[in-house]
């Protein structure tokens, strides 16, 4: 968001330099960004409230990873353009042996270096300087109505980065993908959409737990959460059998391992996501 440098350089003329220069000549504290008072001590208060209320919308995703620790925080994020990492290979397991001197196999670990691109995700918007004014000579309350949307975008395109990747967006010999296009995720074929009339209780705990099998031959072994289409949501509200008193979600949430069915809006039409929380 960019609020008070470009209205400072106009209005006030004592911009000393981009928001970008002052955020790192003061150590990417925000309130560097807040020192000429363009808008007041109440009026930031009005802004802020409204960007922190937006953001924690529409962040199922996010919010789940941001919840359970599963964060990698980069010191000096606005100065690294990519996160570099090694992808290590596996060795050969021990043998058998009476006298323990006998040659076994030297093998080694085989690294793999590798980058993924750390971009900014941005929404801009710009106080009007009339509007301002307005509301400080009449006392009426600021339109946050611009902040709160920006915020939205913001939080909505995290999202969509989380689930849906972005294989087109590629910087520095990196990629970015998320849980539906990340090269190795583990693939499960639905024999029918969960929301075909045709499909039952019973197929949609079989697709699950073909799912969790899936993660297990991998070595992965939970606690998951499924992530489901928004098509979904009403489908797992169903009868589990006919005139049953559990619902499909109840059985499903009674396999081993599954923490929580949420809906994600950001997913497309069919696909569903079982994802290790660790």
């Amino acid at each position: 968001m960019r609020t008070e440098a470009s209205v400072d350089a106009i209005f006030r003329g004592q911009a000393t330099g981009t928001v970008a220069q002052r955020l790192l000549n003061n150590a990417m504290n925000v309130n560097a960004l807040r020192t000429n008072a363009t808008l007041r001590k109440d009026e930031w208060k009005h802004y802020d409230l409204a960007v922190v209320q937006a953001a924690q919308e529409r962040l199922v995703g996010v919010a789940d990873l941001m919840g359970r620790g599963l964060v990698l925080r980069i010191a000096n994020g606005l100065g690294k353009t990519v996160l570099e990492y090694e992808d290590a290979s596996d060795i050969e397991g021990a043998q058998l042996s009476m006298d323990g001197v006998t040659r076994g196999l030297n093998d080694r670990i085989e690294y793999d270096l590798k980058f993924m691109p750390l971009p900014i995700i941005h929404k801009d918007f710009q106080i009007n300087v009339r509007v301002l004014n307005a509301s400080r000579t009449t006392g009426a309350s600021l339109d946050t109505a611009m902040a709160e949307l920006s915020a939205r975008k913001v939080a909505e395109k995290e999202e969509e980065l989380l689930f849906q990747g972005s294989s087109s967006y590629t910087f520095g010999g990196g990629t970015l993908y998320g849980y539906v296009d990340a090269p190795n995720r583990n693939t499960v074929t639905l024999a029918l959409a969960w929301d075909n009339v045709a499909k039952t209780g019973e197929q949609i705990l079989t697709d699950v737990k073909n799912m969790k099998q899936a993660s297990i031959d991998a070595l992965h072994y939970g606690p998951w959460v499924l992530y489901i289409p928004t098509a979904y949501e009403t489908v797992l509200d169903g009868d589990f059998k006919a005139n049953s008193d559990k619902s499909i979600r109840t059985r499903l949430l009674e396999i081993a391992g599954i923490e929580d069915i949420k809906v994600v809006d950001k997913l497309a039409a069919n696909n569903v996501v079982l994802v290790q929380m660790t």
